[in-house]
């Protein structure tokens, strides 16, 4: 019987090798594919701290299929900005935020910003804590909203998903 030469060797290494790839590549595609989608998170960061954000409320647009979740806290410190960085599925749709800020005397005051206020696709929003000396920002909710109607026929938005933050106890 005959020694295998080089060539021989390195075509049956080779061989090996492909057919290893191959089966990797397969196992991988299968797992990506069958892997469980996530829900979209917002990453907010305030005073040195970081935190992920889930979805408060989750649905489809046709509000089937709802998940709910908690508001996170993130203790922001007035004077200090409360950052929000947001995934794709948030920046690239039309989406609103509502800043809720307290007055000394309790009474809160929300405040309303869109997306087209600010470029198309952002994706890090700065919310500011003390817009004025008598306002702390106490919670902040990031919604992605779709329009309903009750039934008499009025138009009016509701969020199919939402993020909430609590910024102060």
């Amino acid at each position: 019987m005959s020694k295998p030469n080089a060539r021989t060797i390195v075509a049956l290494f080779t061989a090996g090798v492909l057919v290893l790839s191959a089966a990797f590549v397969g196992v991988l595609t299968v797992l990506v594919r069958n892997a469980e989608e996530h829900d979209p998170e917002i990453t907010a960061y305030a005073h040195g701290r970081t935190v992920t954000v889930p979805p408060f409320m989750y649905c489809t647009v046709r509000m089937e299929d709802c998940r709910y979740g908690e508001t996170v806290t993130l203790e922001v410190p007035p004077g200090y900005p409360l950052q929000l960085s947001l995934p794709s599925e948030i920046a690239d749709a039309p989406w609103l935020i509502q800043q809720v800020y307290a007055l000394p005397s309790g009474e809160e005051i929300a405040k309303v910003r869109r997306h087209t206020e600010f470029p198309d696709g952002v994706r890090a929003i700065t919310v500011e804590s003390q817009p004025e000396p008598d306002l702390r920002l106490v919670g902040v909710e990031m919604q992605l909203p779709i329009l309903a109607r009750d039934e008499t026929g009025a138009e009016f938005y509701v969020p199919h998903a939402a993020w909430s933050i609590r910024t102060a106890e």
